[in-house]
């Protein structure tokens, strides 16, 4: 058994759901709790970097999705939607408010007019070139709560479970 945090809330509640459903086993609370915890905590973090700038998570990671796809930084709004995992619905309203700030443009695209182009304006790529670099800081300061050991078999555990959630086949493949 793993050492406990005196405050741990997820070990106060395994013990409560212990003693009331002994028939239980709520190990996996102990991982997917924690992890519940975690992201929340950090999710507080990181947006206090996006609200220095102006922006939402959301918009941020609008800027980003078309700041690094390089020179002259623009996609269609349905990209952006898969670049950043939201519906084409919930981007048009992140487009919307980026566009009225005068960090992004739309236009008709060239090949297709009745498709749109969504592109960084300067401004928007300044904005974005600061908020990502203090971002990157931000998430340095966070990881480095671990050890460079911790951190690295960490990355190695997350990266494993998530492939194995996104493609849930055996690992031996069939």
């Amino acid at each position: 058994m793993t050492a406990q945090h005196p405050l741990d809330r997820v070990a106060r509640i395994q013990a409560d759901w212990h003693r009331e459903r002994p028939d239980l086993d709520v190990s996996p609370q102990g991982v997917i709790g924690r992890l519940h915890r975690l992201a929340d905590r950090l999710s507080e973090e990181l947006r206090l970097v996006y609200e220095r700038y102006g922006l939402s998570e959301g918009e941020f990671d609008v800027l980003c999705a078309l700041r690094r796809t390089g020179e002259p930084y623009e996609r269609a709004p349905g990209e952006l939607a898969a670049h950043t995992m939201v519906t084409t619905g919930a981007m048009t309203k992140r487009i919307d408010r980026l566009e009225r700030a005068g960090l992004v443009t739309r236009r008709r695209a060239d090949d297709d007019q009745r498709g749109r182009i969504v592109a960084l304006t300067q401004p928007g790529r300044e904005l974005i070139d600061q908020a990502f670099t203090d971002h990157i800081h931000n998430e340095h300061r966070l990881v480095s709560m671990l050890t460079p050991a911790e951190a690295t078999a960490l990355q190695g555990l997350l990266t494993t479970w998530i492939s194995r959630t996104e493609d849930p086949r055996p690992p031996d493949g069939k």
